[in-house]
């Protein structure tokens, strides 16, 4: 009895020396960053921005692996079900935090309790953009057009559920338009298919297509935000055009499967954040059109909590659903 009792406090002692020794020594080898979407889109591209610069600050690897489908649940499902040892990151966005435990009853894990969030990484505003072959300058004549033309224009989105596809479902709400929704695997393959001109519109944010709108390929007739994008400031918002008030934008996130010891979940959101404060790191960023924003563990979860309760009224109102 006197050897048990002394057994138990000498190992809750030696799990507290461990903890931050294992924070210290993080990163001891390569680190994997799960994208839970193709190649191409914005949560990708922001990934790659984010695992080079922490790659250099950990003197290790972060290699990011695309894991896509089922809108982000192959990947998001991957890293619930990974070893809690912050060498398994998600890199998720609104849609697999927030979005879709409301939209997939049966998801293959509990979106609440398998992950820990780390930190918010970018602000992603959405911008509403059409191929060139179409003549509307402006969102107003956008609408003019798609009324005069009802059920023959579609629109392209990065996957049925997802803040573009609710974004253009708000857009069709607010405006009365007829547009049909096609949706696809991911933002890549959506503004794919916006190029080729088998789609007449996408809202897609501005960090995946900004290259495409400066290019003069695709051409953005307004911003979804409550302020102008820094990248392109001559576009104006839906707000200040047809659609006052109007502000619905997306977002990506780190996270690390639910029970990561907090030392190291502490250390990545530290080590984000002085990555994200870079200068050039933040430029970077703008000049594609994300906002960079690094918040600490708690202020994420209160954000996903947040817009998980504003994307339920607006997917109970519109009577939203996925097979």
């Amino acid at each position: 009895m006197f050897t048990r009792r002394l057994a138990i406090p000498l190992a809750l002692a030696l799990c507290a020396i461990h903890a931050p020794g294992f924070a210290q020594t993080f990163p001891a080898r390569p680190v994997t960053l799960v994208v839970p979407f193709p190649p191409g889109g914005g949560t990708d591209t922001g990934g790659r921005v984010i695992a080079e610069q922490l790659s250099r600050r950990w003197g290790q690897p972060v290699v990011v692996e695309n894991k896509g489908g089922a809108a982000g649940q192959i990947g998001a499902d991957f890293v619930a079900k990974s070893r809690p040892d912050g060498y398994t990151l998600l890199l998720g966005n609104i849609g697999t935090q927030a979005i879709n435990p409301l939209l997939y009853p049966k998801l293959p894990y509990d979106a609440d309790k398998a992950f820990a969030p780390v930190s918010l990484v970018a602000e992603l505003p959405l911008a509403m953009m059409v191929n060139p072959s179409i003549q509307a300058k402006t969102a107003a004549d956008f609408v003019a057009l798609a009324k005069s033309r009802p059920g023959q224009l579609s629109y392209s989105s990065s996957g049925a559920g997802g803040a573009p596809h609710l974004a253009a479902e708000m857009f069709k709400d607010q405006t009365g338009a007829f547009i049909l929704h096609v949706p696809y695997r991911g933002g890549g393959p959506a503004i794919a298919d916006l190029l080729a001109g088998h789609v007449q519109l996408s809202f897609m944010t501005v960090l995946e297509a900004s290259g495409h709108i400066k290019a003069g390929k695709l051409r953005a007739l307004a911003v979804t935000g409550d302020k102008r994008v820094p990248a392109f400031p001559e576009v104006p918002t839906l707000a200040e055009g047809v659609l006052p008030g109007f502000n619905a934008i997306s977002w990506i996130g780190l996270l690390a499967p639910a029970g990561t010891p907090q030392e190291v979940v502490d250390k990545i959101a530290a080590d984000l954040r002085a990555v994200l404060a870079d200068e050039v790191v933040k430029a970077r960023f703008v000049g594609l059109g994300g906002v960079p924003r690094a918040t600490s563990p708690q202020e994420f979860a209160k954000l996903i909590a947040d817009d998980k309760g504003r994307y339920a009224q607006i997917i109970r109102s519109r009577k939203i659903t996925v097979e």
